[in-house]
């Protein structure tokens, strides 16, 4: 047990919440070693099944997790709920900011005429039996996404309360506590932090340009992987997209394995320059999930779920005893915009700046002599020797970018750069100081 901090309790909830107290104050640090459930237990003179509850609830919610013969840890990264604004080093007042991941809100479409007319046309409210899924919005979503070689034709179709809600309900509906889920390494901090709240084990799985690579899949698959989560484009943070040969290599691979749960996401959508390339549906299990928030806006929590019936039935039945249903004012809003051809037009530009931005920022690094990484989407991937000197080197140039420890699990050190409100006369400048940094942080000199 640490020195400076003693569990109390004598319950399971008490000996969770003096746990957790305890690594909210930063008396545990992360990765620290909890002593075992018999040693707790003779300690705080309880049953060691009580010690053994309160781990488990807390590895629940994410504050723990358990390594085998490593035992108890607390986790390296801190949940959600915990610690997770903490893990990204605030942004100094005059820095820019380019850590946060998020679209430039000046490329957004503006909601309001889209909203006046869903007033208009709405009518009388609503009662809970006849708000549901629109059969018009599922009627628009499936030759949108048929359009893009999406192999939606005999998929059931759902509306989520976006990406991340739908991957939470369909790992929910499919596996247990302590089930293994193949994910990207580096991939998306949130969920990896999902993973740990539902008490879920990530199986890091290398990505390289093309997406998640086969083989690393395949290893993941050997042990013990029941889902795996593959970004189809615009991965973060890496910008990888699944090319055709790889979405049939996968798609090769992962049919020796039926009963693996695929959830394909597709989180930039209409952003994205590039077709997404599908594996799936190739076991019996699967789920393509495509978010409107990067597009139309964050605060548009909508996404369309397709995938095999039993699947999207599960979905929709869990969502029946809990949420309910999506707004239809929300449902009603997607389909407005996806209709208006004003609102598709600003969509395809946004998606056009964003690649210039993108490739200029790689193709002024490459000018550097830095390697970059980002094929499709708003971030570009740096390999670096040292996050921590890159981030601070960068910080005292004036840019703030995000630290690859948030995204990674065993892959290599890097940093993000999100380039959505990047100009381009920023780009020459910028792509210098990362040079710079590159520099400091221990990868040798830049080329120029």
């Amino acid at each position: 047990m640490a020195a400076q901090y003693q569990v109390s309790g004598d319950n399971a909830a008490e000996i969770s919440a003096s746990i957790e107290a305890g690594v909210l104050r930063g008396d545990w640090v992360t990765g620290a070693a909890l002593p075992s459930v018999r040693v707790l237990a003779g300690a705080l003179h309880v049953s060691p099944a009580t010690v053994a509850k309160a781990y488990q609830e807390l590895r629940h919610r994410g504050v723990l997790e358990t390594e085998g013969r490593k035992g108890t840890r607390v986790r390296s990264r801190p949940s959600v709920a915990v610690l997770r604004a903490d893990l990204a080093p605030p942004v100094p007042p005059g820095v820019r900011d380019l850590s946060s991941g998020e679209p430039d809100v000046r490329l957004l479409p503006a909601l309001g005429p889209s909203l006046a007319a869903v007033a208009a046309e709405t009518g009388n409210p609503l009662g809970y039996a006849t708000a549901v899924t629109m059969p018009e919005l599922i009627d628009a979503a499936r030759p949108r996404l048929l359009a893009e070689g999406v192999p939606v034709a005999d998929a059931a179709i759902t509306v989520t309360a976006g990406a991340l809600d739908s991957i939470e309900r369909l790992l929910n509906t499919h596996l247990r506590p302590g089930d293994a889920v193949a994910v990207e390494d580096p991939g998306w901090a949130n969920l990896i932090d999902l993973l740990a709240a539902l008490d879920l084990r990530p199986i890091p799985v290398a990505v390289d340009e093309q997406g998640m690579d086969p083989g690393a899949l395949a290893d993941a698959l050997r042990s013990g992987a029941r889902a795996a989560v593959v970004t189809v484009r615009a991965q973060n943070p890496t910008g990888a997209a699944v090319s055709e040969s790889r979405a049939a290599a996968l798609r090769e691979l992962l049919r020796g394995h039926p009963d693996v749960l695929v959830i394909e996401d597709d989180h930039a959508a209409e952003l994205a320059d590039r077709p997404p390339h599908c594996i799936g549906p190739v076991t019996r299990s699967w789920a393509f999930v495509r978010s409107a928030s990067k597009p139309f806006g964050p605060d548009l929590r909508i996404a369309v779920l397709a995938g095999d019936e039993t699947t999207v039935s599960r979905v929709v039945g869990r969502m029946r005893i809990g949420m309910g249903w999506v707004s239809t004012t929300a449902q009603r809003l997607l389909l407005r915009l996806w209709q208006d051809p004003q609102v598709t037009d600003l969509v395809a530009e946004a998606a056009r700046a964003y690649a210039r931005r993108r490739d200029g920022l790689r193709a002024a690094l490459q000018a550097q002599g830095v390697l970059a990484f980002g094929e499709t989407g708003i971030n570009v991937w740096v390999p670096v020797p040292d996050e921590a000197r890159a981030v601070a080197a960068l910080r005292d140039l004036g840019y703030a970018v995000a630290p690859g420890s948030l995204f990674r699990i065993r892959s290599e050190p890097g940093i993000r750069i999100t380039v959505s409100t990047l100009t381009d006369e920023e780009l020459p400048i910028l792509a210098r100081a990362v040079a710079a940094a590159v520099h400091a942080a221990g990868f040798g000199p830049p080329i120029r």
